[in-house]
């Protein structure tokens, strides 16, 4: 229990330090950053220049409850966590995140401190459960640049097709946004309404690249660009892009089928070890108790651990093809 007590009082030293460093500068940062985005925008267009991947400054909160707001403010990886959230089709707030992750960890560890009575197994349970939002926010976010990725070829005909009947290129953007299925439509929309802000179309289709990090999108928005300089048929440049993006999905297609095999018995090695742990741990608590409480035995988890998940990384590796 000494053990535990010390982490216990640092924490909490930890957090009171921390809530009185934040009180007693946190509103007048808030102010300065938005002083720093406001003046960048400035400066730019003084020049003449936006096309430096500025997107429109919004000042949004990014927790309901404003003491962790200028927290958050003052991390710069709040931004990319904001972001993340975004890319996930997700509501929520990067506070609302955080504040999940942080319940999560502090229950999967008293749950599991009652019936091992271990720290090592505790503060493993706690690493678990606060990674469990995230995770979920991660495998979200990859469904959504999936369902992007399908459909993308989609929205490249009915512009090319909007082209080719005459219509602004802004045009087909709306005409995208209101007809095909989201997330297509739903970014396209986002492109519009910022070109109607007043973005310049560059910036409009920058930051679509930013927040669809596809290898299609960035295909796309340099081909737009480039015929924008030089000229040439914009409704065959869409139409090639879109045949070729059709033609890796079904190279992928082939490869996820040849090797389905490998990828399931990559998933079957990864998991066994922990599973076999849990499984002996709730069956006989006492066979496995040695590896927690024996000086060793923490130094021989950790060991397991790392080759775990060295071998873990080169077979996803091995088995994940990009095309």
């Amino acid at each position: 229990m000494a053990p535990l007590l010390a982490i216990v009082t640092f924490v909490a030293v930890a957090l009171i330090a921390l809530s009185t460093w934040v009180l007693a500068g946190g509103g007048r940062r808030e102010q300065e950053i938005v002083r720093r985005r406001l003046e960048a925008v400035r400066k730019a267009e003084v020049r003449g220049n936006v096309s430096l991947g500025l997107k429109l400054v919004r000042d949004e909160m990014l927790s309901d409850v404003p003491l962790l707001h200028r927290m958050l403010l003052q991390w710069s990886w709040s931004t990319q966590l904001r972001e993340f959230i975004r890319q996930a089709g997700m509501k929520i707030k990067p506070g609302q995140l955080l504040v999940g992750s942080l319940a999560a960890a502090v229950a999967a560890g008293i749950i599991s401190y009652g019936p091992y009575r271990s720290l090592w197994i505790s503060s493993a349970a706690a690493i678990l459960g606060g990674a469990l939002p995230v995770l979920i926010v991660a495998i979200k976010r990859g469904r959504r640049t999936r369902a992007f990725e399908k459909h993308f070829p989609e929205a490249l005909d009915l512009l090319a097709r909007a082209v080719r009947a005459g219509h602004a290129f802004t045009t087909g953007l709306e005409m995208i946004g209101k007809e095909l299925a989201e997330p297509v439509a739903g970014e396209f929309r986002t492109t519009f309404d910022e070109q109607n802000f007043g973005l310049s179309q560059r910036d409009a289709l920058l930051n679509l690249s930013e927040r669809v990090p596809l290898i299609d999108v960035r295909f796309f928005v340099t081909a737009l660009l480039i015929q924008k300089e030089t000229g040439g048929n914009l409704a065959e440049i869409l139409d090639n892009l879109a045949r070729v993006i059709r033609e890796r999905f079904r190279i992928y297609g082939d490869v996820r089928v040849r090797t389905a095999q490998g990828r399931l018995t990559a998933m079957i090695l990864m998991g066994l070890p922990p599973m076999m742990v849990v499984l002996l741990g709730a069956a006989n608590p006492n066979y496995i108790r040695p590896l927690f409480d024996d000086p060793v035995g923490p130094w021989l988890l950790a060991t397991a651990f790392s080759l775990q998940a060295v071998g873990s990384a080169i077979l996803w590796k091995i088995v994940h093809i990009k095309v």
